[in-house]
């Protein structure tokens, strides 16, 4: 029996709202006075940047300071910078009076320690006299988490100003750059593009997006002392997949033998489609498992497995096409396998249609990881998709996603969280959205991100790849969302090690399959040494 819950301790990415939940519940539950909170942030804001940016005594520091929670920090940690031998000056964007609770503290606090502030006038940033015109640093305190829909244009104005100075000063952002939606990680119009973004507790989903990389520079989360009860009693919806998946490798036993490793069936090909299928046998074999067969027509077999004689072959069929599949002999290849890998160079015919729903209403099969072709099929076919299980597993691109929930693939690249929220709806399987910042989900289970958008990975037959590796490790005894989260991490490690290797790409997808096997030896050395 495979366990439901995965049990790597993955970093959570809580959502703005959530991460303002754990807030709450530290200052109600535990009685956490949120000074403290914002001071913890400001100490753990100061050893950011002394360890990302340039040295501090004597640089010039320009903090800007919002009307919330996040100008609080920046206040509080003027006070830091002033202490550590900088010269600061805070730019605020309300009337001191205005500013109330922990911030209005801080602000306080710092203004009794001699921290001079000033209020941002409309014309303040064009009257400002060197050195604060052209900063050694810059910190950006304006707008926290909780922003959504558009950047107002006075706020509009001041992140074009930061960013314009990005090349001479060092940019921190506070919690996330000012701009930036906290959950899908896009700017509304335009966010600050800072060198690193110190997030504390724990970095916020959108951080994590591809697509925010481009304004948060260097990720830096740092814990303020919440309390690790009000995270368990509000778990985030989200984790980040990291090298804690080395948890997941597959033991491996002295006496371990072929047929303890799990036997891949690939259900696939067709005549104009050879490769995909033996690319998937190839991330199979790469990824571990002892038996691999290919199950197809007759006549395409020998063309499907040529050079390769290891891969094993069951024919379904006469001739060289899916029309005359032969039923009993598709049960017999579901039987044999461990984990049956269905779609890739299949075709979309009727007669692969009808295959595959000889495949997934087999009384006695296995696990089905189905890609390429064979979510076509079940996009169009009702009564393909009622015979899904849970411990099945979908690999769509976005396009394949887009057909499979009846909407455009604009639409789903817009809000790939909110499509891979709508599978584990939809579907009762586990599904893997992929592209740049894979997502792998379930019902009932946090969702899962990949922190990899690797340029190199973006190349035909890298997804049926991938569809093998994640059938090899669910044949090996892993969880359905466990081999897809590992099978998920090795794909995207292999990809940057193709990076060094292919640094302006040009690599193929058997290069990423020759590359696993050096993903594999790099995560396992995460594992503990045993003694």
């Amino acid at each position: 029996m495979h366990s439901p819950t995965p049990h790597p301790n993955y970093p959570p990415l809580p959502s703005p709202a959530e991460m303002a939940e754990w807030d709450r519940i530290a200052m109600r539950d535990f009685g956490m006075p949120e000074t403290m909170l914002m001071e913890n942030a400001s100490r753990e804001a100061l050893h950011a940047l002394a360890l990302a940016g340039p040295p501090l005594d004597g640089s010039h520091v320009l903090l800007f300071m919002g009307g919330g929670n996040n100008g609080g920090d920046a206040a509080a940690l003027a006070r830091h910078l002033q202490d550590c031998g900088c010269r600061v000056l805070v730019l605020h964007t309300r009337p001191r009076s205005h500013y109330k609770g922990a911030a209005g503290y801080h602000l306080r606090l710092a203004s009794k320690c001699g921290v001079p502030f000033k209020l941002l006038r409309e014309n303040t940033l064009a009257h400002l006299a060197p050195p604060w015109n052209q900063p050694d640093i810059i910190v950006d305190g304006l707008l926290g988490t909780g922003f959504s829909g558009s950047l107002r244009d006075q706020t509009h104005a001041l992140v074009r100003w930061m960013n314009e100075r990005r090349g001479c000063a060092f940019i921190l952002a506070l919690d996330i750059p000012s701009g930036l939606d906290g959950m899908t990680g896009e700017p509304a119009p335009e966010a600050v593009r800072a060198h690193a973004t110190v997030t504390f507790e724990a970095a916020k989903t959108g951080l994590h997006m591809p697509q925010a990389a481009a304004f948060t520079g260097t990720v830096m989360p740092r814990a303020i002392g919440l309390p690790a009860a009000a995270r368990i009693r509000h778990p985030a919806s989200c984790m980040l997949l990291d090298r804690s998946t080395a948890a997941l490798l597959p033991a491996l036993s002295p006496e371990m033998h072929k047929g303890t490793s799990g036997h891949v069936v690939i259900l696939g090909g067709s005549r104009r489609m050879h490769g995909a299928p033996m690319l998937a046998a190839l991330g199979a074999q790469r990824g571990g498992a002892g038996y691999v067969s290919m199950a197809a027509p007759e006549s395409l077999l020998p063309h499907i497995t040529a050079g390769h004689p290891e891969v094993m072959t069951h024919a379904t069929g006469p001739g060289d096409g899916w029309d005359d599949v032969n039923a009993p002999q598709v049960t017999e290849a579901m039987r044999k396998g461990t984990v049956v890998v269905a779609g890739p160079g299949m075709g979309r015919d009727n007669g692969a249609r009808q295959a595959l729903y000889l495949a997934l209403s087999c009384e006695e099969r296995p696990p089905m990881v189905l890609d390429a072709d064979a979510l076509f099929l079940l996009a169009e076919s009702p009564a393909l998709r009622s015979c899904l299980r849970q411990d099945d597993i979908l690999t769509p691109h976005p396009g394949e996603a887009a057909r499979l929930l009846g909407v455009s693939t604009a639409a789903i690249q817009k809000d790939r969280l909110a499509t891979t929220r709508r599978f584990a709806v939809d579907y009762p399987c586990v599904t893997v959205l992929k592209g740049a910042g894979t997502l792998v989900t379930q019902a009932s289970l946090p969702m899962a991100l990949s922190p990899f958008a690797v340029p190199q990975l973006a190349v035909a037959g890298s997804g049926d790849v991938l569809a093998g590796l994640i059938g090899s490790l669910l044949a090996q005894g892993l969880s359905p969302f466990n081999a897809a989260c590992l099978g998920v991490y090795l794909h995207g490690l292999s990809g940057l090690h193709l990076q060094q290797e292919f640094p302006n790409r040009g690599n193929t997808a058997c290069d990423i399959a020759r590359a696993l096997a050096s993903a594999k030896k790099e995560l396992s050395t995460c594992l503990p040494h045993k003694t």
